[in-house]
């Protein structure tokens, strides 16, 4: 490797080092504040020296890492979305005094870096090992408060899936490189099998096991029973992360994946992501109807997404990767401020998750609960919001390809969405009843963290969605 290759993975070399630095800070002296600045210090270097290292774009350090614009982004956006989840952290980890803290930062650290290192991939052994550093990861952090049993349930039954679905990604990997002779993503490009080939049932038994594991990762049906579950059980900032920063990773790697080898176009990969979009859109909206639980909610609702980003991912064509890309950052911003309201909310012993804790937040708690409406308005793709806009370019992209059916059941599925939408608002605006004025929500822990936070969250949700041409001119990735 040369000097430039090093400049080129700056941010990945910048958030490994601070790994180590908190892992260092950790055995000297241990330091819930000081690891916290170690992270967000490393995270913001990380975020600056993507300047830096834009200027060696595109640059292929070796065959298993390719730092373009499209990566530049992506990694930009992972890093931005893992320093809010650790300033949300702070606060939630000093309620919660069974915890040792320090040794979460590290954790979610690995998880960027393993993320990272995904949405660069451009080969089987870097995606692979960008998957399993952010999957170990997430054991640890689905677990992490282990006084409360729900969520140890909820990091065994992720352990126990994902470790299978990676197998089957690994199983599929091997037959593809049986099939191929290389695990190279470029030299996949036009390898399909064709029909008369006799290896065609190999390479489409390893296409399909590949899509399974992915499938996991990213919660569509029929990969997604995991979802409400682990969500439920993990610390609310964590759920933030692995519903923003492990679902996009994966996404954009799925992007890169099927756009480099051309597999997209593969009739029985279309009909099978086509089957998947059209169950996650139906039933992760139909079963959150379902739900009083905030978190099951939103996990439901999560699924639902995925199926809607699936839609400009079939469509191809000019709009596919600018409409995914923006509905990820309007998801990010949206997703991560909504389960930062339940992270300040929530105390030392249990999370803020029921839908009765939310009842008449508005009148008790104005800004948090004017925060948390706008969250669920964009969720919901209200006009006014980024939510919208990002449902308006994936059914621009949808459109663009005339692909009718697939919009009809996003149009139809999105109207059922806003119904569970409104019970939560509905919620924030009711009157607190009389027999439980005297529970109250817990008290903040340092306050300004979490309202400068989650107000400029909201700040971006509402610019994003009324003035986006900004971030329109950083979506579109030339050369």
């Amino acid at each position: 490797m040369s000097a430039t290759d090093f400049i080129a993975i700056l941010p990945l070399l910048i958030v490994a080092g601070a790994s180590l630095c908190v892992m260092a800070a950790i055995a000297i002296r241990r330091s819930h504040f000081v690891c916290f600045l170690l992270t967000l210090v490393g995270l913001g270097a990380s975020f600056a020296s993507l300047w830096i290292a834009q200027a060696e774009t595109p640059r292929l350090v070796t065959p298993l890492l390719i730092i373009d614009r499209f990566a530049i982004f992506y990694i930009g956006l992972i890093t931005a979305a893992s320093f809010a989840v650790a300033l949300l952290s702070y606060g939630y980890l000093d309620k919660c005094e069974e915890a040792q803290r320090e040794e979460l930062y590290v954790l979610l650290l690995l998880a960027t870096l393993g993320s990272d290192v995904l949405v660069a991939s451009t080969h089987f052994a870097s995606f692979f090992l960008g998957l399993e550093i952010l999957s170990v990861s997430l054991y640890g952090l689905t677990a992490y408060l282990p006084a409360r049993r729900i969520s140890v349930e909820a990091g065994i039954k992720y352990l126990v899936l994902a470790a299978s679905s990676a197998a089957f990604l690994l199983f599929g990997m091997a037959l593809i490189y049986a099939d191929a002779g290389t695990m190279s993503l470029a030299q996949l490009a036009g390898r399909p099998a064709t029909p008369g080939n006799l290896s065609a049932p190999m390479w489409l038994a390893g296409a399909v096991l590949i899509v399974t594991g992915i499938g996991f990762k990213l919660g569509v049906v029929p990969f997604h029973l995991w979802t409400p579950d682990v969500y439920e059980g993990a610390p609310a900032p964590i759920t933030a992360f692995i519903a923003t920063v492990s679902k996009g990773s994966m996404f954009a790697l799925l992007v890169r994946f099927f756009e480099a080898t051309g597999w997209r176009q593969t009739h029985e990969l279309y009909v099978v992501f086509a089957i998947m979009a059209i169950a996650s859109m139906i039933a992760g909206n139909l079963l959150a109807l379902l739900q009083s639980n905030v978190k099951r909610i939103l996990a439901y609702s999560s699924i639902a997404h995925l199926g809607y980003l699936l839609v400009p991912f079939l469509a191809g064509g000019e709009l596919a990767v600018p409409a995914i890309t923006f509905y990820l950052v309007a998801y990010f911003v949206t997703t991560v401020g909504a389960f930062g309201v339940v992270a300040v909310l929530s105390d030392g012993v249990r999370e803020a998750d029921r839908l009765e804790d939310y009842r008449g937040l508005f009148w008790r708690r104005p800004v948090l609960g004017a925060i948390f409406t706008m969250n669920i308005l964009s969720l919901a793709g209200i006009p006014m919001t980024a939510g919208f806009l990002g449902k308006f370019y994936i059914v621009a992209a949808g459109a663009s390809e005339s692909i009718w059916a697939l919009i009809i059941i996003l149009v139809v599925s999105s109207v059922i969405g806003v119904f569970y939408y409104l019970r939560i608002v509905v919620a924030l605006f009711s009157d607190v009843p009389q027999a439980t004025e005297t529970v109250q929500p817990p008290s903040f822990s340092l306050p300004l963290i979490g309202y400068s936070t989650l107000g400029l969250l909201m700040i971006l949700l509402i610019w994003f969605g009324v003035y986006p041409q900004p971030l329109l001119r950083l979506i579109i990735f030339p050369q």
